[in-house]
């Protein structure tokens, strides 16, 4: 399915859109300036895909594009729309075009990033980005090392493509998108990596703002344009320990992992890390095989925190598993389908690949220094702020060997705007790796927004059902309606019980978290008229696993 349609587009100035993906979805690739400081030269095609509104585009009730980024950087907007996208129209309403994009440099988007000449050669070096750096294979010095090749293989191929993979061009292709469906002030959803996108758009055009949500916030002008990578596992720890909050609440009948307190379950945590360091476990299973070590476990835990709803019973079975010598379950969670030579040339050609990350990564943030004293330096500097900090160590040490003749002048901030309409904010409790406190530390930089917070874990709002939260921003891309400031959203069931009646589903009431304090009312000035579906959408939004780069389910992500 992925590439079905995109190779038959024609690129064009105007967006032309035909019928492609199964489900209703039409793409299209539209030519943009490859250098918008050189317009009239060379040019890129962004390839789109789109779910119609359900009312045509001239009626009063079409309410045009939204766009979504899924986060990465590198994570295909095409993949996540086909995927997710009619998820998305049930929650925001269907008088919208849902539209995904697949970033410049990403996917089907061309020229697209590669440093390698074969999918053979990427596969035999490896990806150098995040993993566990400690009691494992890759250690600061080899990661370091390993990333200085990079760097040169991304040089020595560039066909003058690299200078000009960033955000501030992403930024200028989406308000091309935006007027090439005749509109002109952007209409915008994105996670993760998507928040810098969209917090760079709105302090570019703060005019060109019509409706801006992001969700999961980075801590953009500090931490991910100085490439610092250090403030993004604020809350990580915390996450932990919610895993085991909702362990304990859902008791052994449905967490394998359960023990009578949060300090035993950590302490068994803990048993199972020093057994694995000491003995690790082989695993073959009908399609795969492997072991799962100490770098495995905590990598395959870490990742884990981005979607509760979607791994933590797997994880729960997984470690309790593990403890009893049986490596399969866990394994499993981050296992890939082998690697497989292809007979066709075409048919890995619009994949995502780890180094479209290291472009807009590298392209966007400050240079770094390129000694091993510096990675050993940052190590140190993430372990601080939590004990994650040695998987999370290795994106930006993918920099150190990026090369300082590509110009940085692009826009990388101040990200601030008084933009022509404020901005919706959204962050969890317990993010592992945008924690809520960057949400409040952006939106001071754009005059009228406002922060959402939801009361769960995982990685943005999307992975936990809230009706709450979602009627919020249903609200906000329909009428305009911001949350009221402070406003708090709970979440419907729990990871180990998803499946509670919705508290006042269709009621017209107000839901109240443990706090006492009261939430959006679950009917607003736009009604939904059945609010199981739109639980439905919600939950399958968190219980979806995408897989590739950027996806939210790799560590490669921010």
């Amino acid at each position: 399915m992925r590439n079905h349609g995109q190779r038959r587009i024609t690129p064009s100035k105007d967006l032309q859109w035909i019928d492609c993906y199964p489900g209703g979805f039409q793409c299209g690739r539209l030519l943009v300036p490859l250098d918008y400081n050189n317009p009239d030269e060379d040019s890129a095609a962004i390839a789109l895909v789109r779910l119609p509104a359900s009312v045509p585009t001239n009626s009063s009730e079409y309410l045009g594009p939204i766009l979504f980024n899924p986060g990465g950087p590198g994570g295909s907007g095409v993949d996540y729309i086909t995927s997710l996208g009619a998820n998305f129209a049930t929650v925001v309403g269907s008088q919208f075009d849902i539209v995904g994009f697949d970033p410049r440099g990403v996917s089907r988007s061309t020229p697209r990033v590669s440093f390698f000449e074969s999918r053979v050669e990427r596969v035999l070096w490896g990806a150098s980005g995040a993993g566990e750096l400690n009691h494992s294979a890759i250690t600061i010095g080899s990661s370091w090392a390993r990333n200085k090749i990079t760097g040169q293989l991304a040089v020595e191929r560039d066909r003058n493509v690299l200078a000009h993979i960033n955000t501030d061009h992403t930024a200028r292709d989406m308000l091309r998108i935006t007027e090439a469906h005749g509109r002109e002030n952007l209409q915008y959803w994105g996670v993760s990596y998507g928040t810098v996108l969209g917090s760079t758009f709105a302090a570019m055009f703060p005019n060109k703002v019509h409706r801006l949500v992001i969700d999961g916030v980075v801590d953009v002008s500090d931490d991910y344009y100085t490439t610092k990578w250090t403030t993004n596992l604020r809350d990580t720890d915390h996450v932990l320990q919610w895993f085991f909050k909702d362990c304990l609440k859902a008791g052994p009948e449905n967490c394998t992992f359960h023990e009578p307190s949060i300090e035993a379950m950590n302490t068994k945590l803990n048993d199972l890390y020093s057994s694995i360091i000491h003995s690790p476990v082989s695993v073959k299973t009908n399609t795969s095989y492997g072991i799962v070590d100490y770098a495995r476990l905590r990598l395959t835990i870490f990742v884990a925190f981005y979607k509760p709803f979607a791994v933590w019973p797997m994880l729960a079975t997984g470690l309790q598993d593990l403890i009893q010598g049986n490596g399969t379950v866990l394994y499993n969670i981050l296992d890939q389908p082998s690697f497989r030579c292809s007979c066709n040339p075409l048919e890995h050609a619009f994949d995502s690949v780890p180094e479209a990350m290291t472009a807009i990564a590298c392209n966007d943030g400050d240079l770094i220094p390129s000694g091993l004293e510096d990675a050993l330096e940052h190590y140190r500097e993430v372990l601080k702020v939590s004990e994650w900090g040695s998987v999370w160590a290795g994106i930006r040490m993918m920099c150190g060997g990026w090369s300082s003749d590509i110009p940085k002048t692009q826009f990388r901030g101040p990200i601030v705007g008084n933009t022509s309409f404020p901005l919706l904010l959204i962050g969890n409790i317990a993010d592992p790796v945008t924690p809520l406190w960057a949400a409040h530390k952006v939106s001071k930089g754009f005059p009228g927004s406002v922060v959402l917070s939801q009361d769960s874990a995982g990685h943005c709002s999307i992975a936990a059902p809230s009706i709450c939260t979602a009627l919020a921003v249903r609200e906000y891309f329909v009428n305009g309606t911001l949350p009221k400031s402070g406003t708090h959203c709970s979440i419907i069931g729990s990871p180990f019980a998803p499946n509670p009646p919705a508290r006042g589903s269709g009621s017209g009431g107000s839901e109240i978290d443990s706090g006492g304090q009261t939430q959006i009312p679950l009917k607003l000035g736009t009604e939904v008229e059945d609010n199981d579906d739109l639980l439905e959408a919600l939950k399958g939004l968190a219980g979806f696993r995408l897989g590739g780069y950027g996806s939210g389910m790799t560590p490669l992500h921010v």
